[in-house]
């Protein structure tokens, strides 16, 4: 069966903003939550399909690739590294599980949750979020970050016990007298929260899930390309989840840090050169700075305000390891604004010579050709 759409999914529009998918995604993952619908398959593969959906729209480099090409555009980009159709449960809930908030134990220090060998209910700990700020030279060549966190873990020595009143299951059965004969329904267990497990010793500082915050330093190894926004996952870093579940994650959002004198876009990178007349008349060689360092180049006589100089993999390598951008060096020829009695002479003498007129050829090129071809 083919996808559906990932806005008809979401039930938006294409111009929808950041807030509004994420509050679009948020109604339908408490809809078809799998505690509200317990076994119950359609509302499982709507959950999945609403993860699926959000998980690429809220990504700007994943939604642009969608907006263009479609699913097609996507290959094995959606679903995060889930694959899509593939993605399962821990998955989703260690990619999103703190964005139900209060609801479904999301608020609470943990997220997810499933279901171990026993049958008894896993928790897995809500992720963390920081930003890291990288230099144009640190993302150019990839770095390695430690990062100093504070985590929930569970203090030492802690004992638990099977919840007396769920046995266990985390849900409490309820049956009910209708006209329609009685009616079973199922809601979370009032004595454990639905862990299916009751702290035994409560040691001093802790939660009421014998948690307590820990600092810690993460190294985070962060690859060549990355760019504003980006979202890496380290995983297990995140908040521990309580009664013995499973770790969160911790994901890093990349922030860039503005350059000096470099301008990004994309992978490609542009410098504004400012030479002089003479040196524009004249031609001479300059150095030009570069993520690693400086390079020479070399101006002609004769060189033109407008021109662009096209320096071949001097820009940012990609993040997937499809080659490497260009530097851009738009030169500008500056033009004095106060200048003396002796040489404001000699430019009124050069005014009435025809050698000085200007002369466009039918070869050279417009502003606007230039910046069609710096695109193409």
């Amino acid at each position: 069966m083919a996808k559906r759409d990932y806005y008809e999914v979401l039930g938006i529009s294409k111009g929808a903003s950041e807030s509004e998918i994420k509050k679009a995604y948020r109604k339908l993952a408490i809809q078809y939550h799998p505690d509200k619908n317990p076994d119950d398959a359609s509302a499982e593969a709507k959950f999945k399909e609403a993860a699926e959906a959000y998980e690429v729209l809220s990504d700007a480099q994943k939604k642009a690739r969608y907006d263009q090409y479609g699913h097609a555009g996507m290959g094995g980009a959606a679903g995060g590294g889930f694959g899509g159709g593939g993605m399962n449960m821990d998955d989703i809930f260690s990619q999103f599980g703190d964005i139900f908030g209060g609801a479904f134990g999301g608020g609470g220090g943990f997220g997810g949750r499933g279901r171990g060998g026993s049958g008894q209910r896993v928790f897995k700990g809500s992720n963390l979020r920081v930003r890291v700020k990288l230099t144009l030279e640190e993302i150019a060549t990839g770095v390695t970050k430690k990062l100093k966190i504070k985590r929930l873990v569970p203090a030492d020595d802690l004992r638990f016990s099977t919840c007396n009143t769920c046995g266990g299951r985390g849900q409490v059965n309820r049956v009910t007298n209708t006209i329609l004969g009685q009616m079973q329904t199922a809601s979370t267990c009032p004595t454990c929260g639905g862990l299916g497990k009751t702290l035994e010793n409560r040691p001093a500082g802790t939660d009421e899930h014998g948690m307590t915050r820990k600092e810690e330093v993460v190294e985070v190894k962060i690859p060549a390309g990355v760019g504003e926004g980006m979202q890496l996952k380290v995983a297990g870093k995140g908040n521990s989840g309580p009664m013995d579940g499973v770790n969160g994650d911790l994901i890093v959002v990349i922030e860039e840090l503005a350059h000096e004198f470099l301008q990004r876009d994309g992978q490609n990178l542009h410098y504004d050169l400012y030479i002089s007349l003479p040196d524009a008349v004249l031609g001479t060689k300059v150095d030009v700075p570069t993520v690693s360092g400086k390079a020479r180049i070399k101006l002609d006589e004769g060189t033109q305000s407008g021109k662009i100089l096209r320096l071949r993999s001097k820009g940012l390598p990609s993040v997937d390891s499809y080659g490497t951008g260009d530097l851009m060096v738009h030169i500008n020829v500056w033009t004095p604004k106060d200048i003396s009695s002796k040489y404001r002479k000699m430019f009124e003498e050069m005014q009435s010579e025809s050698e000085f007129n200007p002369k466009p050829e039918k070869g050279d090129k417009s502003f606007f050709d230039r910046v069609k071809e710096m695109f193409s």
